[in-house]
């Protein structure tokens, strides 16, 4: 047969180099696992329609909180400073949707203390009467996880996690704040501008 001999003139160097190779992708391939199984479809990212990264910050009093253990409720995730004037604006406008949705959203201010000073964020907390949970970002890694670059940043998360929106900059109304809300409450659906 004319193959057995063309295949006898092939050099051994390329014929074990070809052997190696697919053995290797022969091994990548049975070794891979699926992103669908690592992250459920859709890897975390800071954008809509992905699942929120995880966060692990520290409250104003020193205890660690998780964002993944508030799976469940939505959560309006405000990333801000007591320097910034749009932050000072928008600040009144949460504080009384949290308290008009109390126990059906969270609303969580994430302080970028990095960028911050704590002694005049808590004061600033405390001239407007804020009750809603306060994060603290201590050394920039959450603000760099979820990619804010302006501030505030405001990310609507829905009950299962998923990125629906993402605010860049402020202040936000407290009326698109109570429709961000009800729409966050009815499912992750695309909000129009």
């Amino acid at each position: 047969m004319w193959w057995k001999n063309e295949f006898r003139r092939v050099d051994p160097f390329w014929w074990w180099s070809g052997l190696a190779l697919a053995a290797a992708l022969v091994w990548v391939w049975y070794t891979a696992t699926p992103a669908a199984k690592l992250y459920q479809g859709r890897p975390p990212a800071p954008m809509e329609g992905f699942p929120a990264p995880e966060l692990q910050l520290v409250t104003l009093e020193g205890q660690p909180v998780r964002l993944s253990d508030l799976r469940g409720t939505p959560v309006i995730l405000n990333f801000w400073t007591s320097w910034c004037p749009p932050c000072r604006l928008e600040m009144p406008a949460l504080e009384r949707v949290s308290r008009a949705y109390q126990g059906r959203v969270h609303i969580i201010g994430v302080n970028v203390t990095a960028l911050d000073d704590l002694a005049k964020a808590r004061a600033f907390l405390q001239e407007l009467g804020i009750t809603f949970p306060i994060w603290l970002d201590e050394t920039g890694a959450a603000m760099e996880t979820y990619q804010v670059n302006a501030l505030p940043t405001t990310f609507f998360i829905d009950a299962q996690g998923t990125i629906c929106e993402v605010v860049v900059g402020g202040p936000m109304a407290e009326a698109l704040l109570r429709t961000r809300v009800q729409r966050l409450e009815a499912g992750c659906s695309p909000f129009s501008p």
